[in-house]
């Protein structure tokens, strides 16, 4: 059975009082019920990723994760942070790729496959973040847009490589404008995935790997994403600064 997950993506958000206060109310939250095939992801700025650890790191069923991390393993690149850091302070997975990343910062495929190889090195989870702008979307070319994305920065893996990688499907259209794809839309994106992933690697691969949904995730619209075959959680954004809305997420886990 392949993990349910949700992860949350605070992104660049919180005071530190605002941090201990929502790490403080996830603590709280009863986990030992959680299934073995679920899963939390909590992604946080950089500076509280140790004070994440603090609150969750011996939670059960809860991961801490990064927002990124750069494409080298150390040096002359001030600002920038190693997945080597990461891993030194026990951080377990990294976001790889947001929409927000490619689109403010040009992110290529490429560097996204060199940052998958080094968190993969540093034994790092990927969250590997794909999806189609709203122009993409318009023209009906989001299949042939996402498939480039995974083949560029995913399929130099081996099938074992592959398996450590948690795949994110944002339809950037949908992230933070309060506008969701229907039910219908993400099975279908997932589905298309899933069917690209079983071309590369073969079905059962392909039907080991977690796909989340990630685009205005909210508890009032979680059940039904997650309730579809190929949806395998959410990558929350602006409802996971909410911790009793998170929690309602996590809930709605299949």
């Amino acid at each position: 059975m392949r993990l349910q997950i949700a992860a949350a993506n605070w992104k660049m958000n919180a005071t530190l009082e605002e941090a201990k206060s929502l790490l403080s109310k996830l603590a709280e939250f009863d986990s030992s019920t959680l299934p073995n095939h679920h899963k939390v992801i909590v992604s946080v700025p950089f500076p509280y990723l140790m004070l994440a650890k603090e609150y969750l790191g011996k939670k059960h069923g809860f991961m801490v994760a990064a927002q990124n991390c750069y494409n080298q393993p150390k040096g002359a690149f001030t600002g920038e942070v190693s997945a080597l850091m990461l891993s030194s302070i026990n951080v377990d997975a990294v976001l790889i790729g947001h929409s927000e990343r490619r689109e403010y910062f040009s992110e290529s495929n490429e560097m996204l496959a060199q940052k998958v190889n080094i968190a993969l090195e540093n034994e790092l989870t990927p969250v590997f973040c794909c999806g189609e702008p709203l122009s993409i979307r318009e023209a009906n070319t989001q299949n042939e847009y996402v498939a480039k994305q995974l083949k560029e920065s995913l399929y130099h893996l081996s099938p074992e490589q592959l398996m450590q990688v948690v795949i994110a499907y944002e339809p950037i259209w949908a992230i933070g404008t309060g506008r969701t794809a229907s039910d219908e839309q993400a099975q279908e994106m997932h589905a298309f995935i899933r069917a690209e992933l079983a071309k590369q690697y073969g079905q059962e691969l392909a039907n080991e790997i977690s796909i989340l949904y990630g685009g205005s995730v909210k508890g009032s619209n979680s059940i039904g994403l997650f309730s579809q075959p190929d949806v395998d959680g959410g990558l929350v954004g602006g409802a996971s600064l909410n911790a009793d809305e998170f929690i309602q997420i996590i809930q709605s886990l299949s």
